[in-house]
């Protein structure tokens, strides 16, 4: 049985993506979506959520974080990126192979994410994207079903890409419509590019004020790093190994000296290019 602070219900409410649950202790991998095909040979055509990034995510920016322009999206628009949804939710995963799967479910979550803000437009932070009564935001709402399953943004998340995958890269993929967020990414992820994104993802996060601010004896890390410690190590040591793996240089010698107290930071405000 979880138990639930008071703590993680306060925390869960004002502060996470997650559920109150996720926001106490990790939910378990769901075996269901275990299954792969490694002789599969079928590969998903992600061309169609391409078009839409090329079209509304605004990467030229002052301060390095990437806006989507959500109050632009055609109705043509919201069609065909429902259109591909649609298209992704008729594939039974099972039936891909490992890599392709991670693609499927990266590529399938920005899309939905993208889809619910854009359906609730305007909105200032996609935790008024209504998830139902005493929640905010949408994570914890039913918005898919593949292979017959009903599915959530946080099934895909800490029950799919989480603990099979067990990669903290993945937290630099899935992108919560936040500028506290890493970056959504300009290109679809493929079987062939997501290890490529994903180091850079992390890359282009960790080496952004947002990610990690370091000034003298002041280190404030991103609450993803608190939210989901568990997966960037055991240890403080152990998250702060993998934050100077991908920091420049001088910040990553910087790090590795670090001895003081860390507090955490996120900016909930969309990510929205007006």
């Amino acid at each position: 049985m979880i138990r639930i602070t008071l703590k993680a219900f306060v925390l869960a409410y004002l502060y996470g993506c997650a559920s109150v649950a996720t926001a106490a202790e990790d939910v378990a991998v769901w075996d269901r979506w275990l299954i792969a095909d490694q002789r599969s040979a079928i590969t998903v055509d992600h061309s169609a959520w391409q078009q839409v990034l090329n079209v509304y995510l605004v990467t030229a920016t002052v301060d390095g974080i990437y806006r989507f322009d959500y109050g632009a999206v055609t109705q043509a628009d919201q069609v065909r990126l429902q259109a591909y949804i649609d298209r992704l939710s008729s594939i039974d995963p099972r039936k891909l192979k490992r890599l392709e799967q991670r693609a499927y479910w990266i590529n399938l979550y920005n899309a939905l994410t993208v889809s619910l803000v854009v359906k609730a437009y305007p909105v200032s932070s996609i935790k008024e994207v209504r998830g139902g009564l005493f929640r905010r935001g949408p994570w914890r709402d039913q918005v898919i079903s593949i292979a017959g399953q009903s599915l959530s943004l946080d099934d895909i998340e800490h029950r799919i890409l989480r603990p099979i995958w067990n990669d903290p890269r993945i937290h630099y993929a899935v992108n919560c419509a936040s500028l506290g967020c890493p970056n959504l990414m300009p290109w679809a992820y493929t079987s062939a590019n997501t290890d490529e994104l994903l180091e850079q993802g992390a890359r282009e996060f960790i080496n952004h004020p947002r990610g990690v601010t370091l000034t003298g004896r002041d280190l404030q890390l991103s609450s993803i790093y608190d939210w989901f410690a568990e997966d960037f190590g055991p240890t403080e040591a152990d998250l702060i190994s993998h934050l100077a793996s991908y920091a420049e240089p001088e910040l990553a010698t910087k790090l590795r000296a670090y001895n003081g107290n860390i507090s955490y930071a996120y900016d909930w405000r969309l990510n929205d290019a007006r």
